[in-house]
């Protein structure tokens, strides 16, 4: 059990404030780098980082390792919330003069502050195939939906749904090995 498990063991069974803020301040600027390339906005970027954290804080319990690991966890809930927001009718009335083309090819990483396990998942995405790449980009990068990735690449969705399958188990199975 490394130390992230023991970690994440104490806060899920004892709510323990100093376990969560160790993982706090060993996440959250990942995390907030996700939201932000999603959202554009530094601002609403913490705060939906802050509602992460409540989230984190009354879901811990749903939390298993059998099924992924905490950073991975984490991202996934910092992904969704972001993508959730923009697809709020307060986001689009926000940013509702502004073209698609704010958001950035993201799934290189930037020099600033990037963890190992970032670093890591990138080198394995590289790896894959261009198709695999791009879909990954939008999907889980950009926040596309299938149905607007199956538009954005010109492609069926149905081959879409087929590809986004197959692409992330081998990930999955890149970065089991």
């Amino acid at each position: 059990m490394d130390a992230v498990d023991v970690l994440v063991k104490k806060f899920q069974e004892e709510k323990d404030l100093k376990a969560y803020e160790q993982l706090y301040n060993m996440y959250h600027k990942s995390m907030l780098g996700v939201i932000y390339n999603i959202l554009q906005d530094e601002d609403l970027s913490k705060d939906i980082l802050q509602e992460v954290f409540l989230k984190v804080w009354n879901n811990i319990e749903s939390y298993s390792s059998k099924r992924g690991r905490f950073f991975t966890w984490l991202l996934n809930i910092s992904r969704n919330a972001a993508i959730d927001k923009t697809r709020s009718k307060e986001y689009k009335e926000l940013k509702k003069n502004q073209s698609i083309d704010i958001f950035v090819n993201i799934s290189q990483p930037e020099e600033k502050e990037i963890s190992d396990e970032e670093k890591t998942l990138y080198t394995k995405i590289q790896k894959l195939s261009e198709n695999c790449r791009k879909l990954i980009d939008l999907i889980f990068y950009k926040g596309y939906t299938q149905k607007e990735t199956s538009e954005e690449l010109d492609i069926p969705l149905g081959t879409v749904k087929t590809r986004s399958r197959s692409c992330l188990n081998s990930l999955k199975l890149s970065i089991n090995q």
